[in-house]
């Protein structure tokens, strides 16, 4: 499957149950850090179960661009020979960030206070979403940022050359944004301190605990605060990515719907700050239970249980739980289609630039299927059909959007009617593996076979 070249259109329709062990690949944001926290360290560090889509290759290469020695040595198993915090090296190129978010922002934090220069650019979908939103806290280590109106990619950063610590409130819930600025408190002198209204997922926090970083989180009136403090010597590691729980989130939400399934997704990822789909599942009355909880590698991991659910009813989502699920709301509202009564999302503007407006992406393809769909500034109401209540039979658009494109796909494998995305590629970025691990579990997709 190729994100790059024409558009690849793909259609899903009603079949046979789905049944079997659905083995996602490794947890996209844990990939990203191991790859550039490796990269900040003095030493070789190993990690295993790293995810091979094109979003984590573009980090892996941004990381040998500025200096760093990343080598493949099979399916998920990597090494990373680091320069130690401070030692990037200017890259010679311009770094393609491809369609992540989440790889620019956190290049770009780990790079602001080095004395280098780099250039990022990305594809049609990263070059329309803001930097600001980390380009302003980097301003205040001293780093100089030049874009495109708006603050939009190709961008070029200038590192501090004698960076200073800095405090900092996260305007709104971000973990990118929390993270860019911690990446580059680790070359500034002294303690840097990130506050957050609303706790977000904390792989940084632990993974920069794991290599040997000084940093401490604390809950106060002001929110959470996260102190590190910086110049340390950071200490290679072996590292185990857990299987992710966002592409979890799709054989799990598609067994849900799909009549008479039984899928096990093995060994994902439960950390709190991930986790509020499966729980907001749960509480809509949906067959999803924990099996073999354990830990590894710091976090906690479970292998989970999806059965058809046809019992299952909307709800409202806290609106509090919006971080720990940001991702999923896509796919939330497609299972909030085939579920009884309404399902209200709110605190979700973030969808809003994300790779696409997601609010509004989803909002289209499935009234364009027949379901009632209400919208605002920063919320989502979906009112459910039932079990193999929407009728489908539409072309979805995708906005370059992967999680756009594996949404409406899962709904076509319940829908009355096929449902077609206008342009699957865009799913390598993150989950290269869906189309062949959907089939094995019985899913029925039309043009698979140019997928390649």
């Amino acid at each position: 499957m190729s994100v790059h070249g024409d558009p690849i259109p793909m259609t899903a329709r009603r079949g046979a149950a789905l049944s079997g062990t659905a083995e996602v690949p490794g947890d996209k944001s844990i990939s990203h850090r191991a790859l550039i926290l490796g990269a900040l360290s003095v030493g070789e560090t190993r990690i295993t179960g790293l995810l091979e889509g094109q979003d984590v290759l573009d980090t892996a290469h941004a990381m040998r661009a500025m200096g760093a020695e990343v080598t493949h040595h099979g399916p998920g198993e990597w090494t990373v020979q680091g320069v130690g915090v401070g030692g990037f090296a200017e890259p010679a190129d311009v770094i393609d960030c491809g369609n992540s978010g989440t790889g620019v922002r956190l290049i770009m934090g780990a790079m602001a206070t080095c004395p280098i220069t780099a250039t990022f650019t990305g594809d049609a979908s990263l070059r329309k979403r803001p930097m600001g939103r980390v380009t302003d806290p980097l301003a205040l280590f001293g780093a100089q940022a030049v874009g495109r109106a708006g603050g939009r990619l190709p961008m070029t950063i200038v590192g501090a050359a004698q960076p200073v610590p800095v405090r900092y409130s996260v305007p709104v819930p971000s973990a990118q944004v929390k993270s860019a600025v911690l990446l580059a408190g680790l070359n500034a002198p002294g303690e840097t301190v990130v506050i957050e209204r609303e706790a977000t997922r904390d792989h940084t926090e632990r993974m920069l605990a794991g290599f040997g970083a000084e940093i401490r989180v604390e809950d106060s009136d002001e929110g959470r605060i996260i102190t590190l403090t910086g110049q340390p010597e950071l200490t290679p590691q072996t590292i185990a990515v857990p299987r992710d729980p966002s592409s979890a989130a799709f054989p799990v939400c598609a067994a849900l719907i799909v009549e008479g399934s039984d899928v096990l997704v093995p060994g994902i990822g439960l950390n709190p700050t991930r986790a509020g789909l499966f729980t907001t599942l749960r509480e809509m009355g949906a067959g999803l239970t924990y099996e073999n909880e354990r830990e590894e590698g710091g976090e906690p991991v479970a292998d989970l249980r999806a059965r058809f659910s046809p019992d299952m009813r909307g709800i409202e989502v806290p609106p509090e739980r919006a971080p720990s699920m940001i991702d999923e709301y896509p796919i939330l509202s497609v299972v909030a289609a085939f579920a009884q009564g309404p399902t209200v999302m709110r605190g979700i503007k973030e969808l809003r630039v994300k790779e696409s407006d997601r609010i509004a992406a989803m909002a289209d393809g499935l009234t364009a299927c027949g379901a009632r769909v209400e919208t605002g500034a920063d919320w989502m109401t979906v009112h459910g059909m039932g079990p193999g209540g929407l009728p489908g039979g539409a072309t979805c658009a995708t906005h370059l959007d992967h999680r756009i494109a594996m949404s409406f796909l899962v709904a076509g494998l319940a829908a009355q009617a096929p449902v077609t995305v206008d342009d699957a590629g865009p799913i390598a970025t993150s989950f290269p593996v869906f189309e062949p691990l959907m089939e094995r579990l019985g899913a029925t997709f039309d043009g698979a076979e140019r997928c390649v």
